[in-house]
């Protein structure tokens, strides 16, 4: 299992050290949510603390837009060459164009579902992703207690199998030391974890006990 620490739950007061932090021990994946007040309730960073993090990370950005005008922020992200860009398809008109768009920058795109979007709605967009992310709380805030989609994920890594195997699947939302092996049962690759990570002292530990 990969291990995305979610930078929403570290403290922004120190955020630079704390990127370093989990980039020595042992992050895969530095996830930054980017959120507009729009799509979702809340705000989060724009690219002045990105380009922070971008200095201060060592491992690869994964930058997931919780938005409405998705290609606008792809614009204004692309120069700090995430990993992976992410959208959500609840708020893209055009995501064929988005895809494009985020791959002629030498980004990886990935698609977001929200817990109660079926996977019937991207199931002719995975043969043109690298990823999906899958929410397993409602986006807009960290902390959340995790809501199951074991079976919505087996669904997706069915589909993935079929039309994408090199299509990766990442999961979002309460993830911890309790449902990590049931994720990956599940068919998970790359476990997000923000408050369960950062809220606790040990780093290291907290991200090795994801990693199965």
């Amino acid at each position: 299992m990969l291990v995305a620490p979610s930078i929403l739950s570290a403290d922004f007061g120190k955020l630079a050290d704390e990127v370093k932090e989990i980039c020595e021990n042992g992050a895969d994946l530095v996830h930054v949510d980017v959120m507009d007040g729009h799509f979702v309730p809340n705000m989060t960073i724009g690219p002045v603390v990105v380009e922070a993090v971008a200095k201060a990370a060592t491992k690869p950005l994964d930058i997931h837009l919780m938005v409405e005008n998705n290609s606008f922020f792809v614009d204004l992200f692309a120069k700090f060459n995430p990993e992976y860009i992410s959208f959500h398809i609840e708020s893209e008109n055009h995501p064929h164009r988005l895809i494009q768009k985020i791959r002629d920058y030498g980004i990886k795109p990935a698609i977001v579902l929200n817990p109660g979007t079926t996977p019937k709605l991207i199931e002719y967009l995975i043969e043109y992703v690298d990823m999906i992310l899958l929410m397993s709380v409602n986006p807009g805030f960290g902390g959340q207690k995790f809501i199951p989609i074991y079976e919505k994920i087996a669904e997706v890594k069915e589909m993935v199998n079929l039309y994408n195997p090199d299509c990766l699947i990442e999961v979002d939302g309460g993830v911890n030391d309790k449902n990590i092996r049931d994720l990956k049962t599940a068919g998970v690759d790359i476990a997000v974890a923000g408050s369960y990570i950062f809220k606790q002292k040990d780093r290291k530990a907290s991200i090795d006990s994801l990693k199965v």
